[in-house]
């Protein structure tokens, strides 16, 4: 039986395919755990959480973090996601030479419809390992929102899963109440 090994990407690899027109614009991929994967196209509900939630967090957040929508994050060696939404430090030039590194990145959150099960798993283990110190999942199916906190050994140490009518704060901004069911359109 012949055993076919998986090459693995690094972000710099992943670059260079962008620079040279490999990949371009087009191609609806992001570089996850060292695999260039498809990224899911997203239904009209799924769209809209995301927009309603990233309103939402910048108006809780305004002069305290950058909302960046769908936008890549570098999560070195083998990462630059595109999470529905990244909450990362302020920065003077706004990004201009980088995209945001797991040291500038307070939350990550994907918003799923179809997806939950990669986002708890493969996205789970991405996060905790470049030590995003909080990630949720947006559940549009059930209306709740998964949290994760306290990255460690390809996971989070900690999982609530949290309904439509809790308020809870983030790790970054214990001082803001977030409600689960602002989130949601």
């Amino acid at each position: 039986m012949t055993v076919t090994k998986l090459r693995l990407w690094t972000v710099d690899e992943y670059h260079q395919m962008i620079e040279t027109g490999i990949l371009d614009e087009d191609d609806r991929v992001e570089l996850l755990e060292g695999q260039i994967i498809e990224m899911s196209p997203q239904i009209p509900m799924t769209a809209a959480t995301t927009q309603h939630s990233s309103n939402y967090l910048s108006n809780l957040l305004t002069g305290l973090a950058y909302i960046r929508m769908q936008l890549p994050i570098t999560l070195r060696p083998n990462s630059e996601p595109e999470p529905d939404i990244a909450v990362v430090r302020i920065v003077s030039n706004e990004y201009c030479d980088h995209h945001p590194t797991a040291d500038e990145i307070f939350l990550v959150v994907e918003i799923a419809n179809t997806t939950l099960a990669k986002d708890r798993r493969q996205k789970v283990r991405a996060y905790a390992n470049a030590n995003i110190p909080e990630y949720w999942i947006l559940d549009v199916n059930e209306r709740q929102v998964y949290v994760f906190r306290e990255p460690g050994n390809d996971t989070y140490q900690q999982e609530i899963i949290l309904n439509e009518e809790a308020i809870f704060s983030m790790v970054a901004f214990p001082e803001i109440a977030v409600s689960v069911g602002e989130l949601f359109p």
